[in-house]
């Protein structure tokens, strides 16, 4: 017997109003339309994690535009402008973005930039940024949010105005599509007493982490570094870098020196996912050779090598593609990647950039037509 028939029945023995009678069976349809959208959900939630789990989800890729947001940080202009051309030249237009953050009031146009892929893609809120101040946190922050207001831009890639791609743009393209996991280099480093107990409770000493500054986000952790509002201010306040020592200051400068030395885009993004390791491959996407000096006042041991075109040669750049692995001695962990472990480079001359043009690193190249294509 049919529940319908069921609720008649009980109707006519009852002599429940017609009324009552229509109610009763609205409720009950309206009972039947949420358990099968329930059920219909769940169906769909496990669909997706088996997606996720498979890797790159063709189908998502055909039903959506996908795009990667490439989030340039730069001081003014993009020196390397003329690489990064040939680069986005030879991809799909409708899978990326590009948004600059330079300095307040620098416009890209034809004064500024010989390639049109970057022709008034500055941010126009953008602020005057500080090497070691918080003031490079709210810079990032700024082209995150900018980039999330596209709702195809699904991958975010913050590099400098000295990175390079080491590979084409479809390679990259999948390689980050075949990920569900963010980029972001994050370690514990207890060697350097950079936390301060002040910034408890909001950051607990056992979320403090350190990573590169060059990270590659998918959106739902785009989201959480662009609209936090808790961690920001406790860097703002508590997170700086300690100012070199300034004998003609006397006192004032010895004073100075016992504060936390903390370098605030070291931290602030490994610190606010420290809550997620489960869904990051905890190492960065850009390659740096750092300074390997051990004297104490070699300022130069704080900066990554630069490559020349000298050091630019072929050979090192494939050193560099052949990477299967990081190890992390602070840590004793080792991530091992999937292929390459890294997608793009630092910190490039333009000398160096020219020739991995010119040795096709990131796709065909005619100097007659380089900057001749349109978007």
């Amino acid at each position: 017997m049919t529940a319908k028939k069921r609720f008649v029945n009980v109707a006519s023995r009852r002599h429940i109003s017609p009324l009552v009678l229509k109610f009763l069976i609205l409720l009950l349809i309206l009972f039947c339309i949420v358990v099968f959208s329930g059920v219909f959900s769940q169906f769909r939630l496990q669909s997706s994690s088996s997606f996720t789990d498979l890797g790159l989800d063709e189908l998502r890729l055909d039903s959506y535009r996908m795009k990667i947001a490439f989030l340039f940080l730069v001081r003014d202009n993009l020196p390397l402008d003329f690489l990064w051309h040939n680069f986005f030249k030879n991809a799909d237009p409708e899978k990326f973005t590009i948004y600059v953050h330079s300095k307040p009031g620098f416009v890209f146009d034809a004064s500024t930039t010989k390639s049109v892929f970057f022709y008034n893609r500055q941010l126009k809120n953008s602020v005057e940024v500080g090497w070691g101040k918080p003031t490079m946190i709210q810079a990032e922050k700024l082209l995150f949010k900018a980039a999330l207001d596209d709702p195809d831009n699904h991958i975010f890639v913050l590099l400098s105005d000295s990175c390079v791609p080491l590979y084409n743009f479809s390679y990259i393209y999948t390689y980050l599509m075949s990920s569900p996991r963010s980029f972001v280099d994050s370690f514990i480093d207890a060697t350097e007493e950079r936390y301060n107990p002040e910034m408890s409770p909001d950051i607990p000493e056992e979320k403090w982490r350190k990573g590169s500054q060059w990270i590659t986000l998918v959106r739902r952790h785009a989201e959480v570094v662009a609209y936090d509002h808790v961690v920001f201010p406790v860097f703002n306040k508590h997170c700086k870098r300690r100012p070199l020592l300034d004998l003609s200051k006397g006192n004032e400068s010895l004073i100075e020196q016992q504060q936390h030395n903390c370098i605030p885009d070291e931290h602030y993004v490994p610190t606010s996912l420290a809550g997620f390791e489960d869904e990051l491959a905890r190492r960065t996407l850009t390659y740096s050779l750092w300074n390997q000096s051990t004297e104490t006042m070699d300022t130069q041991a704080w900066h990554p090598v630069t490559f020349s075109y000298a050091t630019a040669s072929q050979k090192n750049i494939q050193d560099i593609k052949d990477i299967d692995h990081v190890y992390f001695k602070s840590e004793n962990r080792t991530e091992w990647c999937s292929g390459p472990c890294y997608l793009f480079a630092r910190k490039f001359t333009r000398g160096a950039s020219m020739r991995l043009l010119t040795n096709g690193v990131v796709g065909p190249y005619d100097p007659n037509t380089l900057f001749l294509d349109r978007i």
